[in-house]
């Protein structure tokens, strides 16, 4: 095998491979053998038909594309790794020349990881705003938990927004039953707009014993984007009742004797998440400020298949809540072009930042212990519902384990970002990154935060 490279960009190349036809004999006897166990010819035991008989009946080409189609991974690999190429993404392969018994000549366009000169991470100053709890957040978080104490009392007067009520709904469509359409003593609250659009509109001012008709448009079913009409009687009524702030709540609530101890850890629990916060900012901004200063070109490959990987992610989610893209183009106001333009700004972004994690990686050594990819495998098998060994097993079948393991070395290279890197407050106060991450683990009265 005789192999040459081209340099197309800084982050493309394309190798040209010349095989002689005598290192594919081992190639075409496997295409043989795989043919042979697969025809039934007449007279002759599967896996057991001569070659002679195979030419004959399937034909020499279907043999020798088979032969060709198996060879060609082998030789690229060969090819790739003869000029130590740092390859990404998937090759696009085309065969230039090829006939029986003469060389097979191919080329390969593969993206490849750029030479990348990182700047001295202590270097790097990201400023993030400054931990602020006010009183009317923490008043808040003490709201959301007298939430979860509340209790329910039958009142006997109208509903109002708040309110919960036991109701009966019926719809039909053109004075026919909806199928599905009905419902028997539902529990709904006043305003959450929770079930059918208007209902809520309809039950502010009934009460126990009521009953109203209105219009609203199926969103769902057969029906789907027609206009129904709504029967709904109310069975009853209820008062959301929340418990009096003072000591009693604090220790029906918690662990701790009185209101002003819940509300002081509240308000601490309020300044870790916060840390994490700016946490989360500090590693975006960090990031992208070494990528700006390594000037990193993003390969073109792999940005493509990033971008069709991620919009045929959002077309499966779109196809499950059974809506298509156009329609949620409509609901946004933007078109398809536009989304593209987002979609690949945001993948151009996560690769590069995937490049200075690696060449990060590269040159402090940073290895990945079993433990440490086992615990990864694990965090993800739970997130999956599934046993470790089963998510591991569907990771080999889809030939994708190495990816985990090289999510897992990125994270370690991220460390290094962080604990080198500079980080400041709005104020000016140094942040450690130990004391951003805090200790592990909230209490369940914790305040509630998306991260």
């Amino acid at each position: 095998m005789k192999s040459t490279v081209e340099t197309l960009s800084p982050t493309r190349v394309r190798l040209a491979v010349e095989v002689p036809f005598a290192e594919l004999e081992p190639s075409l006897r496997k295409a043989y053998r795989e043919i042979g166990s697969q025809v039934t010819i007449p007279g002759f035991r599967k896996g057991k038909v001569p070659t002679a008989v195979i030419d004959q009946r399937i034909g020499r080409g279907a043999v020798l594309n088979e032969a060709v189609q198996e060879a060609i991974p082998e030789q690229l690999v060969a090819a790739i790794r003869e000029h130590d190429l740092k390859t990404l993404g998937r090759p696009e392969v085309e065969i230039t020349e090829f006939a029986d018994r003469e060389p097979l000549r191919f080329t390969a366009e593969v993206d490849v990881r750029p030479e990348i000169t990182l700047p001295d991470l202590t270097g790097v100053e990201v400023t993030v705003d400054a931990v602020e709890i006010s009183d009317e957040q923490v008043d808040e978080q003490l709201d959301r938990l007298r939430q979860r104490f509340a209790t329910l009392k039958t009142v006997e007067r109208a509903a109002l927004n708040g309110d919960y009520v036991q109701i009966d709904l019926a719809a039909s469509v053109d004075g026919e039953d909806v199928e599905g359409g009905s419902a028997t003593n539902v529990s709904h609250e006043v305003g959450s707009g929770q079930l059918l659009p208007g209902l809520d509109e309809v039950l502010v001012g009934m009460s126990a014993g009521g009953a109203e008709k209105f219009t609203t448009q199926l969103v769902g079913g057969d029906h789907a984007g027609r206009d129904a009409e709504v029967s709904v009687s109310v069975r009853g009524v209820k008062e959301k009742q929340l418990p009096p702030l003072d000591d009693d709540f604090a220790q029906l609530a918690s662990e701790f004797d009185t209101l002003e101890e819940l509300r002081g850890d509240l308000r601490t629990r309020l300044a870790k998440v916060r840390q994490m916060e700016q946490l989360y900012d500090a590693r975006d901004k960090a990031l992208k400020v070494i990528v700006e200063q390594a000037e990193i070109p993003a390969p073109e490959g792999v940005v493509r298949d990033e971008v069709d990987h991620r919009k045929q992610q959002m077309l499966d989610q779109l196809e499950r809540m059974g809506a298509t893209l156009q329609e949620y183009l409509d609901s946004e106001g933007r078109t398809e072009e536009q989304l593209d333009e987002e979609l690949t700004a945001s993948a151009t972004e996560a690769v590069q930042v995937q490049l200075v994690l690696d060449t990060l990686a590269d040159a402090e050594e940073l290895q990945v212990t079993d433990d440490e990819f086992g615990h990864e495998i694990v965090h993800r098998a739970q997130r999956a519902r599934m046993s470790p060994q089963q998510y591991y097993d569907q990771l080999v079948r889809a030939g994708t384990a190495t990816a985990v393991f090289g999510d897992v070395r990125r994270a370690k290279a991220l460390g290094v970002v962080l604990d080198r890197v500079r980080i400041l407050d709005s104020t000016g106060v140094r942040l450690s990154v130990d004391d951003l991450r805090g200790p592990e683990g909230e209490h369940d009265h914790g305040p509630e935060h998306d991260h």
